[in-house]
């Protein structure tokens, strides 16, 4: 049995040329946006970058919760299933992320325990991932999913094996990772330091001694003053303006602001975003935290409610537009927003508040602090929703993940 209730395909649409193209192509913005798009037709995140603790405190979520998300890595879906909702539609333009979400779904409904589930997610460094894949988890897969993971890379090897090599080392973000670390290292930094710290106070002390300098190092910040630099982050043209404050500011700053941050501004044993920035793993069961969905008193629960997730490779205006008035109670929107342009946040909106419930929960992310839509969305629009600033603030605060500006809640009103 597949592990979707239903999949939609829209057909003859290129979504991420829809998503992302705002200018001509052969202007400057075009030339990059069109780079950028190419780029992430294939794997991004490995792992979601964002924190779900952080969006589960914000979305309250109970057995009655029918919710949207972005898919992305996959992490947080699964891990939104600890919270026991009844529905999560999980959304993605790209399809490489929709595969790596039904690999996981898959694996959470037909590896025999949890041992094996970690072994495959959490380590995903041994051989024996790929046996358990053959044997027990492709038989239950649709025919582009198995096709995707049985496909061979630029190596020439099955895509599947990267679950023997250390998967979080593949994708766009993890190679981004191990580019930034060889240039670290180059300019005399070494952020696997960091991992050695037993304290908050050492990290600060190791971050300001041995990784700080190297976002001050000339060539660095050449580098990053294109935005294409940041392409292996998944951070588009237009969302590069914004980190930048409209290339106000150099992007090896701001760089070096979120970096400490993630670096220093939680204790490591607790934040395992730190671990695959620093480490490009988890770290060892018993030494530091994980997803949720990978802690052990979870499996049992993510096991039995996989099911409950819809698997959707559309963009999500499209797929609101075909959902019934007053279906949904919670949004969970990642970065998303920073790539749109003020139509289409409209559009988005309009769906979102024509599907939501009263009480409806929308949380997202921006690269600058501020949320980005007032003065952008149709006010008859937004005033039918009640910004909370002060818990946005407090849940940002919290997010370990560390590396955006902005953390922000609405809920609809009426």
């Amino acid at each position: 049995m597949n592990v979707t209730a239903k999949v939609f395909e829209p057909a003859n649409v290129d979504l991420l040329s829809e998503a992302v193209h705002q200018n001509s192509a052969l202007s400057p913005a075009g030339i990059l946006e069109r780079t950028f798009t190419f780029a992430f037709r294939s794997m991004v995140y490995p792992q979601i970058w964002e924190d779900p603790r952080a969006d589960l405190e914000a979305l309250e979520l109970t057995p009655q919760s029918r919710m949207i998300t972005i898919a992305s890595g996959g992490c947080n879906v699964m891990s939104y299933l600890t919270a026991n909702p009844a529905r999560i539609y999980a959304i993605d333009l790209n399809e490489t992320h929709i595969a790596l979400l039904k690999l996981k779904l898959a694996a959470a409904q037909h590896l025999p325990n949890y041992a094996t589930f970690f072994r495959f997610f959490g380590v995903a460094n041994d051989r024996r991932n790929v046996h358990l894949y053959n044997d027990l988890v492709a038989p239950h897969l649709d025919v582009a999913t198995r096709s995707y993971w049985e496909g061979r890379d630029l190596t020439g090897r099955r895509r599947i094996t990267r679950f023997a090599r250390n998967f979080y080392r593949y994708g766009l973000l993890g190679r981004f990772i191990a580019t930034g670390h060889l240039a670290a290292r180059i300019f005399g930094a070494n952020p696997q330091r960091i991992l050695e710290a037993r304290t908050i106070e050492e990290q600060r002390e190791i971050f300001d001694r041995d990784v700080a300098p190297a976002f001050d190092h000339p060539v660095l910040r050449w580098i990053t003053s294109n935005p294409a630099s940041l392409f292996g982050l998944g951070i588009p043209p237009a969302q590069y303006d914004a980190l930048s404050n409209g290339r106000t500011r150099a992007m090896a700053d701001v760089l070096k602001e979120r970096a400490r941050r993630l670096a220093t501004g939680f204790d490591l044993k607790d934040n395992y975003f730190a671990w695959q920035a620093f480490g490009r793993r988890y770290a060892p069961q018993g030494e530091g935290s994980c997803p949720p969905y990978l802690e052990k008193a979870n499996f049992m629960a993510v096991r039995a409610r996989a099911s409950r997730v819809n698997v959707i490779h559309d963009n999500m205006i499209r797929f609101l537009s075909n959902e019934p008035a007053d279906s949904l109670d919670r949004y969970v929107l990642l970065d998303a927003q920073d790539w749109m342009d003020d139509a289409t946040l409209n559009a988005l909106w309009r769906e979102i508040t024509r599907t939501a419930r009263a009480g409806a929960r929308v949380i997202f992310r921006t690269a600058g602090e501020e949320s980005i839509l007032p003065g952008r969305v149709s006010p008859a629009i937004l005033n039918q929703w009640a910004y909370d600033a002060e818990e946005s603030a407090e849940i940002h605060a919290k997010d370990r993940s560390a590396i955006y500006g902005g953390f922000h809640l609405y809920v609809k009103t009426a």
